[in-house]
């Protein structure tokens, strides 16, 4: 996730986005590229400052990147832009002077997610976005995140190790082992006939819930199993 996005630099290969090599950027070049790219992170409450208001948090990425976001006369400008940004994702825009400790891990992850929105990015990097959150909440997060999909034409590049969550969001697929992709296709063709020995370790690692169905068709459920520092990247793009 920190390499796709530059965060740390890579020591070969290359990472492109829309056709620029990110590791050639100057300074100047990279700060106007990352405005097109924002990522939601695993642990909501770990990747906010629990001393910054709901306004604060979400308004930082304006405030860092717009200069007409800055100072007291843009301040209620910026809480407007906030307030929509909070209703984007499901959140009452009367929120924005309350901490984060005092929400649930799903609308703390929604606030994560409209902190991402401000920009307008077109590429959205989620990493392991539901992974800390109850199955019931994943749910209403993974909804979200494909209505937003559909709403702002969003890119997603979506990390999981969970099988479910990827042949839900996901329209291809690549499998990871040990920083090497080891199998990239259609989510369903990966996923229904894997071609890699990794992906079918992958799949066969998840638990039988019903022995009669087998182990190909437990990967096909809910619950999956990654081992070997695996993981299973989705690339769900419109």
């Amino acid at each position: 996730t920190r390499l796709l996005l530059r965060l740390v630099e890579p020591t070969a290969g290359s990472v492109r986005f829309d056709g620029q090599d990110l590791a050639a950027l100057s300074p100047a070049g990279l700060r106007a590229v990352r405005r097109q790219m924002q990522v939601v992170l695993q642990d909501p409450y770990s990747s906010m400052n629990p001393r910054m208001r709901i306004t604060d948090i979400v308004a930082e990425p304006l405030v860092t990147h717009d200069p007409e976001a800055r100072g007291r006369r843009a301040r209620a400008r910026t809480r407007e832009r906030v307030g929509e940004l909070l209703e984007a994702v499901g959140l009452d825009a009367g929120i924005q002077d309350r901490y984060p400790h005092e929400f649930s891990g799903g609308q703390r992850q929604r606030v994560s997610i409209a902190r991402a929105l401000a920009l307008r990015p077109r590429l959205l990097v989620l990493d392991e976005p539901t992974s800390a959150l109850d199955v019931s909440v994943q749910a209403t997060v993974l909804d979200l995140l494909a209505d937003l999909q559909r709403r702002l034409g969003l890119t997603y590049v979506f990390v999981s190790h969970n099988l479910a969550v990827v042949r839900q969001v996901a329209d291809r697929v690549a499998v990871m082992r040990r920083g090497r992709l080891v199998e990239v296709g259609a989510t369903a063709a990966v996923l229904r006939t894997p071609r890699h020995p990794y992906t079918r370790q992958l799949l066969d690692a998840v638990p039988v819930l019903d022995p009669r169905r087998g182990r190909r068709a437990a990967g096909r459920g809910s619950l999956t199993s990654a081992a070997d520092r695996g993981s299973l990247t989705g690339d769900e793009s419109r």
